[in-house]
């Protein structure tokens, strides 16, 4: 029966989703199979001075420090847990009624057996499994014991190992849709967060909306100030137009050169313009210099504005192409605008 149990608990490792959905099987398994009262499995901090978790499977009767606390770190300095954390040996007790350090859970306990939990050199925590039995942990029962701790380490380990690469790809997915310079969405985010909203807009018949933003005289800026002091400018310019989109599901991106676009789903065109029109006052008022500007003495921005409800029969680019036009028009009139289109799209 027990190697059954070491055979279960290996599967329970191998194929449960989560860490704590796989430390709850094996400590299921554990009081479900054998006469155990209750059986824990309790993680250490990462420098091993308190408790941060536990998992843990049977019945508690009395309203032990351990099962108060739960949800909070408790010291290594308490119960006998704590010795098989301290020492990093493993502890049988055959007489709990005996052991100073015991900490009663359940009446019907009457012998104790805890292992370290540890890979390598690294102790994560500690098996705990009481029973209501002095004869039950017998060399062969607590050489199991000692086999399930090792499949627990080993699921700790692999939980850990997939945890942090799933962090780094989240990071590295982050940094793939992220403008290196800027710090916003580049134009690979944008055009997904584009083709999504489309969707999303057209089935639920709502607007969207589009500002397509150009640092007026950018080159001249470039040529005269340096490329230095036209990344810390198209920095600004970024942080003005996050500022400016603060609706939700609004999208700030860098679209190309010296180029940003903001998306605002939900907005019609008047609202956006709206929008723009702040947007491009508060560049003004910023007053980065810009000593070779034809349109004024400090960084000034055109922006073009369109604005419709999405057609699953058009292309999404459609209402870029608006607010390019849209753009155009805005430098034709001297930079330093907003122009605005909406459009009527057919069903």
């Amino acid at each position: 029966m027990l190697t059954e149990i070491l055979a279960q608990v290996s599967r329970e490792a191998l194929q449960g989703e989560g860490l704590e959905a796989v430390l709850q099987g094996i400590v299921d398994c554990l009081v479900r199979r054998l006469p155990v009262a209750i059986a824990s499995i309790i993680l250490l901090s990462d420098d091993g001075a308190q408790f941060t978790q536990e998992v843990w499977a049977g019945v508690l009767d009395l309203d032990t420090p351990i099962g108060a606390s739960m949800n909070a770190p408790w010291p290594v300095s308490v119960g006998a847990a704590g010795r098989c954390a301290r020492t990093g040996e493993p502890q049988l007790i055959l007489a709990v009624e005996k052991d100073p350090d015991y900490v009663p859970g359940n009446t019907a306990v009457r012998s104790e057996y805890l292992v370290p939990i540890h890979h390598h050199d690294r102790r994560l925590g500690v098996l705990n499994v009481e029973s209501t039995r002095t004869d039950f942990f017998t060399g062969e029962a607590c050489g199991v014991f000692d086999a399930v701790a090792a499949q627990i380490a080993g699921a700790i380990h692999l939980a850990r190992v997939v945890g942090e690469l799933e962090l780094a790809n989240r990071k590295l997915h982050q940094l793939s849709m992220s403008d290196g310079l800027t710090g916003i969405a580049n134009r690979r985010c944008f055009d997904q967060q584009l083709a999504q909203d489309w969707q999303r807009l057209a089935h639920a018949n709502q607007p969207l909306a589009l500002a397509l933003v150009d640092a007026d005289c950018f080159k001249a800026l470039n040529d005269a100030r340096g490329h230095l002091y036209g990344d810390e400018c198209l920095r600004e310019l970024a942080r003005l137009c996050t500022q400016a989109a603060i609706g939700d599901g609004d999208l700030v991106a860098r679209f190309g050169g010296e180029e940003l676009v903001l998306l605002l789903p939900g907005r019609g065109l008047r609202p956006a313009r709206d929008l723009a029109e702040r947007l491009r006052r508060s560049v003004e008022k910023h007053a980065m210099a810009h000593p070779a500007s034809p349109v004024s003495d400090c960084v000034t921005v055109s922006i073009g504005v369109s604005a419709l409800y999405p057609a699953l029969s058009q292309a999404p680019e459609y209402l870029v192409a608006v607010a390019d036009r849209a753009l155009y028009a805005a430098k034709a009139r001297g930079r330093n605008c907003v122009v605005g289109r909406g459009v009527r799209m057919p069903r």
